[in-house]
């Protein structure tokens, strides 16, 4: 038998909101309900979210816990490409950064 845990797509357990200035981006994850507070904790470390968005390069991800909010907020350095009014790239800020870190597969098991 097979010990393979089942992973979820982030988005069945949070949503999340995106804000950016300059070159930075952050993207605040909120529990849809308190219980799974202490999975998110466990599972969306800065490094999982960093290797996640390894392919936009970022510098460093630092990871802000808001217990009282079930929520979180992740800050992204020289992931955008220089910044909106620098970047060539289309759709590649806001919400579009959200909904990737919302597609991140984690365990939901405690």
């Amino acid at each position: 038998m097979s010990s393979t845990k089942k992973k979820i797509p982030l988005y069945q357990l949070a949503h999340a909101r995106t804000g950016d200035k300059g070159n930075r981006s952050n993207i605040s994850l909120i529990a849809y309900r308190p219980e799974d507070y202490a999975v998110l904790l466990k599972e969306v470390t800065a490094e999982k979210v960093r290797e996640h968005f390894a392919y936009r390069n970022p510098t460093s991800v630092q990871r802000y816990e808001l217990p009282q909010l079930y929520a979180f907020n992740f800050v992204m350095d020289e992931i955008l490409d220089g910044g909106v009014n620098l970047s060539l790239n289309l759709d590649a800020h806001g919400k579009s950064l959200s909904y990737w870190l919302l597609a991140m597969k984690i365990d939901p098991s405690l």
